[in-house]
């Protein structure tokens, strides 16, 4: 009976020995599986920090001053010139026709001037 009480000592240290292994394997796999889905995410922020980046300086290409300008003339349009800018202040009122006066009081979008 003395050898069968060390045979199953054996036995079941051997099966905790292969217990512990196969939860060292699942583990580790599983940290792998988690650190190639990290390495997509990150070359996916990758993609889309460069096509951010890119369409940035697309709209900087579009709101650029040459190509509007190059763009205007194929419309048939200009840059004006001096005395044909007129630049109205925040806030102040518009001139009544035939006074050069602006009008003392403000009005709303969509009311009548007097």
């Amino acid at each position: 009976m003395r050898s069968h009480a060390g045979l199953l000592r054996l036995a079941l240290a051997f099966a905790a020995l292969l217990g512990s292994l196969s939860l060292v394997v699942w583990r580790q796999s599983r940290a792998l599986e988690l650190l190639a889905t990290l390495d997509e995410m990150r070359t996916s922020l990758a993609i889309s920090e460069a096509e951010r980046s890119e369409l940035n300086r697309r709209i900087e290409y579009l709101e650029s001053r040459g190509r509007i300008v190059a763009d205007a003339a194929l419309l048939g349009l200009r840059v004006p010139s001096g005395d044909e800018i007129v630049i109205l202040p925040l806030g102040a009122t518009a001139p009544r026709p035939g006074n050069n006066k602006v009008a003392a009081t403000t009005h709303r979008a969509g009311e009548s001037l007097p």
